[in-house]
Formats: C-alpha cells, structure tokens, sequence
C-alpha cells in the first residue's frame, strides 16, 4: 500500500511538481536541498584550446621552420664559374684541398677525357670495342704473321675459295683427324723451300661471323704415285686405320714413340722406317704431328693449331727429311 510519502521511483511527482527533484545520477539529493555538488565535467578548469576553423589540428611543437637555405641567392651580374679554378700561391693554400663535386672534376690538361661506357641499343647494350687481349687472339686469316712471313719469302696468298685451292678438299677429306663438311682450307699459302713445292693452309670452320683455325696442314705434291701411310705419334688415338699394317723400324726408341702403318709392303716404306735422319728429327719433337698421303698424291703433315711461321718451318724440315726418304732409291 502506497503512502503519500512515496515517491516514483524515476524521481518524478505524479502531483503539483513540487516534490521534484533530480536523478540521482544527476547530483540531485533524496533531502531537496539545494546545495551545489561538483560535476565531473567542471573538473577541467580550462577548456580545450581550439585549432581555428581553416587549419587543422596538430600538437604542440609541431610547425617546423621555412626550409630556406641560409646561403645568399646568386646575383644575376656575378661573373660564370670558371674551371680550373686559378692557381693560389702554396703558402696560401690549405694542408687539404676542397673535394670537387663529380660534376665539377675535369681531367688534367693535356690527357684525354676518360672512355665513356657504351651506350645501350634497342636489345641491350651494344657490341663493345674488342680489347688488346681479343684483337691479338682473334683470326683475321694471319693469327700470328705467318702471311707476312710468306710474302717474305716470296709465297703467294689466297682465302681458299681460288680454282687452285679446289683439290684441297679433298686432302682435307683424306687427313687423320675428323673432319667434317663444315671444314674448309683458309689462309692458303703456297711457296717454296729448298727444292720441295708446298702448299700450307688452315682447316678452318665458321663460329658466327669468325672463322676459326682448327688445323694446319703442310703438304709437298710429289710428281709420281705415293705408296699409301701413315706415321703418327704412338700416344694418338687412330681412327679410320683399316687396310693399314704396322710396319717396325727395327728401333727401340723409335717404335716406342711413332708408328708407321702402310698399305702395301713397298721400299719406300722401309726406307721410311730405317731413315735415321727422320729418326732423329721426330725423336727431337714434341710428338705433336702426323704425316699421311693422301690426295693421290701428296704428303702432308697436319697439327691441330693455327699456322705460324715456327709451325711452317717446322713442318718444312720434317717434310723435306720424309720425301728424301721415299725418293731416295730413284
């Protein structure tokens, strides 16, 4: 049962209002008095500093100085910078000198500016110069003056494609080694030495837009038939050999070292085999060379190497020794 001294629970009078008060979480009293309590919002004594309405806020501190260079603008009537700057006395100058930008540095006079790097092309940089390295190693057709000494001894010159070059195919076709049809005689020379005839060229093959050396022949063309050999170091691997025998020399030391393989038994291959004069010069190598015939009628000497002039000299004595050997009994 309600009684007059009950009140609403939300602090409400149902009646004239003047038993009124407020909420309790308002500040206001179960007594009705009016004594002033502290608000939580009036603990802030100062309000908050507004930013003004056209800038936005940011903290204390914030704004930084206008970023100016501390160093005077240039005068339009200063005089340009001139380069290299003029000499100062050495008792004026300091312990250190400035460091010069990479911009301002300019080489000494009387040397030339440094190389520039290549530029690039549309697929990547350019092709660069060859170096002294390359241009030394690179075939042109004389690797290492044997052209220069050819025409020193009165040979003659050719790049293999003349109408006489034409049997050389087949000489190459005949040689001990493996050739193949992109090989082709380059680089041919033709002279002569004491009273042989010879014929040098290199079988050379085609790497890009460069020709490379991979063999050099010598050979002699004999006026007659020539019994067909073989004579290669014993240390070779030896292919295409069928229809060939062994033929001995009888020498120890010889036959330890080279290998005579003949096709027939003729006189000329023994006296080949027995020669001493061939004996000494081919012991005295390097075991680096094979002779054959081939081509009918040829005897050739072949080395996996560029021509030289060493190389042709070299080949010249072996070849003057074999050839006095086989004709010496006619």
């Amino acid at each position: 049962m309600s009684t007059p001294r009950d009140r609403d629970r939300d602090g409400f009078d149902d009646g004239d209002g003047r038993g009124w008060q407020e909420p309790p979480h308002l500040g206001g009293g179960g007594s009705g008095d009016d004594e002033d309590r502290p608000n939580v919002a009036d603990r802030r004594k100062t309000p908050r500093d507004e930013p003004p309405a056209n800038q936005p806020w940011q903290p204390p501190g914030w704004d930084l100085p206008a970023a100016e260079p501390d160093r005077p603008a240039p005068r339009d009537d200063a005089p340009p910078a001139q380069y290299p700057p003029p000499q100062v006395p050495p008792s004026e100058q300091a312990p250190y000198p400035p460091q010069q930008h990479p911009q301002e540095q300019h080489p000494p006079q009387g040397f030339p500016p440094p190389e520039q790097p290549a530029p690039r092309g549309l697929f990547g940089r350019r092709r660069r110069k060859p170096g002294a390295v390359e241009q030394v190693f690179r075939y042109e057709g004389d690797l290492v003056g044997a052209q220069g000494w050819a025409l020193q001894q009165g040979w003659t010159v050719s790049d293999g494609t003349a109408p006489q070059d034409a049997p050389l195919a087949d000489l190459i076709a005949s040689a001990p080694v493996r050739a193949t049809k992109d090989h082709r005689a380059g680089n041919v020379l033709r002279g002569r030495v004491g009273t042989l005839e010879l014929v040098a060229f290199d079988v050379v093959y085609a790497s890009g837009r460069y020709l490379v050396p991979e063999y050099a022949i010598t050979a002699v063309p004999m006026l007659g038939s020539v019994p067909g050999f073989r004579l290669s170091p014993a240390r070779f691997w030896r292919h295409r050999t069928g229809g060939l025998v062994p033929m001995p020399s009888g020498d120890q030391a010889f036959d330890a070292r080279w290998l005579l393989l003949a096709a027939e038994d003729d006189p000329r291959l023994r006296r080949l085999a027995q020669d001493p004069a061939v004996h000494a010069l081919l012991l005295g190598s390097d075991d680096g060379d094979e002779f054959w015939s081939g081509a009918g009628d040829h005897i050739a000497a072949i080395r996996p190497d560029g021509h030289r002039p060493q190389l042709l000299e070299h080949h010249a004595r072996l070849l003057t020794a074999i050839t006095a050997a086989l004709t010496s009994g006619y």
